[in-house]
C-alpha cells in the first residue's frame, strides 16, 4: 500500500462520507467485522488456485482461504495486492507509516483491522490478522459497488484505490489515471500468482532473448554483473536474464525472485524456449529463489552459474529446480519497482 495507501484511505472514507453520508461509513466498518466473522466460521471456497511457490509457504493457506471470502476476490488477486504492497514482508513500514504485510496505516487499522485468528488481539504485524483484514476490507468495498455495471473485481479494486463513491458516481472504475493503472496492475499481476488452468501461450520475445543469451556464451561470471563496459560485459544469473529480455523491450526486475512474478507459470512438461527457469533453497517459497536461467529446450538452459564459471548450457532438472515463468510484457510492467 505504501505512500499511496494514505491517499487512498482518505479518498475511500472521505469520499464515502461526503457522497453517501456518515451512516455509510459505519455500515462499512460493521460489515467488515461481519464478513470476517462469517469466514472464521467456515465460509469461503473457490476454484482459483495459487501457482506453485508464488506465495511464501507461511502465508499460502491464509491467502487461499481468505482470498475466497467473496466472489469479487480470489486468492491470486489478494496475493497480488500483498506482493505489490509489501513483498510479503510482515515487518514492512513505509515512509507514510503504513505497517505490516498489508500496509495499513494506524488509523485505518483501528477502524478496519480484524482478529483473523480469533486470539482476542488485532495485531497489524501478524499476517494471521492483517491478511484477513485486507480481504475483509476488499469484500466490504465490493458489496457497496455490487450494483455498478462492469467487472465486479475491477470495480472493487477501483473502490479500494479511489473510494466506493467514485466508482458509483462514474458507473465503473473512475477515469483517474492512478486508479486505472492500479486496477490494471493488480489484475495483470494476479496472473503470476494464479495456477494456470490451460496451456500458457508463448511470447513473441522469447527467441530474441535466447539469441542474446547465446551471444554471451563463454563470458566469465561476475557477481552483480549487468554487462556494462565497466564490468567487462560480464553478468550474474539475473543480470543475464534481465539484459536478455531488455534486448527485446521487456524490463525485468534486477533480482531473480522478483523476476519469477513477470508472468504466468508453465509446468515442467509445458516449458518452451525463452521461459525463465528458477531454482530455490525452499521449493515452497519464491522469495527463496537463488538462481535463474533461460530455457532453450531439451532440458537445458543458458545461465551464468557462479564465480569461476562462464555463461554456458546447464541442465535444469536438479534437486533445487523450483519452476518457470513465461515472461509477458504486461506482467513485467505490473511488477513493483521495489518490494
Amino acid at each position: 500500500m505504501g505512500e499511496g495507501w494514505v491517499v487512498r484511505k482518505v479518498w475511500v472514507v472521505g469520499g464515502i462520507a461526503v457522497g453517501l453520508g456518515l451512516s455509510f461509513v459505519m455500515l462499512l466498518v460493521v460489515g467488515v467485522y461481519v464478513v470476517a466473522g462469517n469466514l472464521a466460521n467456515g465460509v469461503g471456497s473457490g476454484s482459483v488456485g495459487l501457482a506453485k511457490g508464488a506465495v511464501p509457504a507461511a502465508y499460502k493457506t491464509l491467502v487461499q482461504r481468505w482470498g475466497n471470502l467473496c466472489t469479487a476476490l480470489n486468492p491470486a488477486l489478494l496475493a497480488a495486492q500483498l506482493y505489490q504492497e509489501s513483498g510479503f514482508n510482515p515487518n514492512a513500514v513505509s515512509p507514510a507509516k503504513a505497517e505490516g504485510i498489508a500496509q495499513f496505516i494506524p488509523g485505518t487499522w483501528a477502524t478496519h483491522g480484524v482478529d483473523g485468528n480469533g486470539d482476542g488481539v488485532r495485531n497489524v504485524w501478524d499476517p494471521n490478522d492483517a491478511i484477513p483484514s485486507a480481504a475483509a476490507y476488499d469484500c466490504e468495498l465490493a458489496k457497496y459497488v455490487k450494483d455498478v455495471p462492469g467487472n465486479v473485481s475491477e470495480n472493487m479494486l477501483g473502490a479500494y484505490n479511489a473510494g466506493a463513491y467514485a466508482v458509483i458516481k462514474y458507473g465503473g472504475v473512475p477515469p483517474y489515471q492512478e486508479t486505472q493503472n492500479y486496477v490494471k496492475t493488480i489484475t495483470t499481476l494476479s496472473k503470476s500468482f494464479a495456477a494456470p488452468v490451460t496451456r500458457v501461450d508463448p511470447t513473441q520475445q522469447a527467441a530474441g532473448a535466447i539469441a542474446f543469451a547465446q551471444s554471451k556464451l563463454g563470458t566469465p561470471y561476475l557477481w552483480g554483473g549487468e554487462g556494462s563496459a565497466e564490468q567487462g560485459g560480464r553478468f550474474d544469473c539475473s543480470g543475464l536474464t534481465q539484459a536478455a529480455y531488455a534486448k527485446v523491450g521487456i524490463t525485468l526486475p534486477r533480482v531473480a525472485n522478483d523476476q519469477y512474478n513477470a508472468g504466468p507459470h508453465p509446468s515442467r512438461d509445458q516449458l518452451l524456449p525463452g521461459d525463465l527457469v528458477f531454482f530455490s533453497t525452499d521449493r515452497g517459497d519464491s522469495r527463496a529463489i537463488h538462481h535463474v536461467g533461460i530455457y532453450v529446450g531439451g532440458g537445458y538452459m543458458i545461465d551464468a552459474p557462479r564465480t569461476g564459471a562462464v555463461i554456458r548450457f546447464d541442465p535444469i532438472d536438479t534437486p533445487d529446480y523450483f519452476g518457470a515463468t513465461r515472461v509477458t510484457e504486461d506482467g513485467a510492467k505490473a511488477l513493483p519497482t521495489t518490494v
